[in-house]
C-alpha cells in the first residue's frame, strides 16, 4: 500500500509515521538488514527438483514412523497407517508420504524456536530461513494491527474505513507472502476435507500419485482424533514446492480433479502457502486476512 493509498484521519505526525513505516516495509531489504543470506527468486520449474535417476530416490522423512519409508511397499505403508483407524498422538501428529524423486528438501526439525509445533508442513528447501522470515512477518503482522487500530479509530466513514483496511490488508499479504518467496519458504498446501469414512480411499490415491510423481513435492493426512466424531471431516494437504508457481499449483489441481478429487461437481477446495501456517494465519485470524490465497475456482 503506498502512502498515497492511506488517508486516515489523525495527528499528523502519527499519520506520516504509520504511511512511512508501511511504505518502507520492503521484504528484501529487511533480510538483508539482519545480515542474512538472501537467496534470490528465481522462477522455478517443477523439473528443477526432479532427479531423473529412479536408482537416487530422496525421502527426507526416512526414519520417522509416520511417514512412508522407501523400504516398505506402498501397499505395506497403507496397511500400516491407515487414517481412518490410527490414533493421532505425540508421536503420529500426521501420516505423512514424500515425493521419492524431488531432492533438494529436508525436514524441519524442532529445536525448541518460536514454530515448535509447526515443524510438520512440507519438507523444507535447503537454505530456507524459516525462523528469521516468520520473524519478520510477524513484524508486518504487528504494523497491520497497529495501522487497523488507527483506521477503525478515526472517525471516519464505515465505507471509507473499509476501503482503507482492504488496502492495507492486500499489501500486508503481499509483503509477507514476498518476504517468504525470498527467504525460501515457499511451500504451500491444496487443503481436502473428506468424511472419515472415505478418507482410506482418499488417502490411497493422492499417497500413490504422490509416490508416482503426479502431485507435488509431499502430502499429509490427519490421523484419528481422541474423541473423534466420525461425522468430522478429516484434512489432507497435497504439497506443491512454490506458491507462486501457478503453473504448477494449476497443474497439481488439475491431477485431483482427474483422480476426482476436486472439481466443477463438488464444493471449492483452498491453497494455503506453508508460512501462513507458521504464523497463525487461519480463518478468522484477527487481521482479517483470507487464509489462502487460491481456490480451485482460480483456475479453469
Amino acid at each position: 500500500m503506498a502512502s498515497s493509498d492511506c488517508h486516515f484521519y489523525g495527528p499528523e505526525e502519527e499519520k506520516q509515521r504509520l504511511e512511512a513505516r508501511v511504505e518502507k516495509f520492503d521484504a528484501s531489504a529487511w533480510l538483508r538488514q539482519r545480515n542474512t543470506l538472501l537467496f534470490g527468486c528465481p522462477s522455478r520449474k517443477p523439473s528443477a527438483f526432479i532427479d531423473s535417476s529412479s536408482s537416487r530416490l530422496h525421502n527426507p522423512y526416512a526414519g520417522v514412523g509416520y511417514a512412508w519409508q522407501l523400504t516398505e511397499t506402498l501397499e505395506a505403508f497403507l496397511t500400516r497407517l491407515p487414517p481412518a483407524t490410527t490414533d493421532r498422538t505425540d508421536d503420529v501428529p500426521w501420516i505423512f508420504i514424500c515425493n521419492p524423486y524431488v531432492s533438494s528438501r529436508e525436514r524441519q526439525t524442532r529445536d525448541g524456536g518460536p514454530l515448535e509445533g509447526n515443524q510438520d508442513e512440507a519438507p523444507a528447501e535447503k537454505g530456507g530461513q524459516l525462523h528469521l522470515v516468520a520473524r519478520g512477518a510477524a513484524e508486518r503482522l504487528e504494523l497491520l494491527a497497529d495501522l487497523t487500530q488507527k483506521v477503525t479509530s478515526s472517525g471516519a466513514s464505515p465505507t471509507f474505513i473499509a476501503r482503507e483496511l482492504s488496502s492495507a490488508r492486500a499489501q500486508a499479504a503481499a509483503d509477507i507472502l514476498n518476504l517468504a518467496h525470498a527467504g525460501r519458504v515457499r511451500t504451500g498446501k491444496w487443503m481436502l476435507f473428506h468424511p472419515a469414512v472415505a478418507v482410506n480411499e482418499v488417502w490411497e490415491l493422492v499417497a500413490r500419485a504422490t509416490a508416482n510423481n503426479e502431485l507435488g513435492v509431499a502430502a499429509k493426512v490427519a490421523p484419528r482424533a481422541p474423541f473423534d466424531d466420525v461425522r468430522s471431516d478429516r484434512l489432507v494437504c497435497i504439497y506443491t514446492a512454490d506458491f507462486m508457481d501457478r503453473c504448477d499449483v494449476g497443474r497439481v489441481l488439475k491431477r485431483l480433479r482427474e483422480l476426482k478429487l476436486a472439481g466443477s461437481d463438488q464444493r471449492r477446495i483452498y491453497y494455503k502457502p506453508d508460512i501462513y501456517t507458521y504464523i497463525g494465519i487461519s480463518s478468522g485470524n484477527p487481521w482479517g486476512l483470507s487464509a489462502s490465497i487460491y481456490n480451485s475456482g482460480d483456475f479453469s
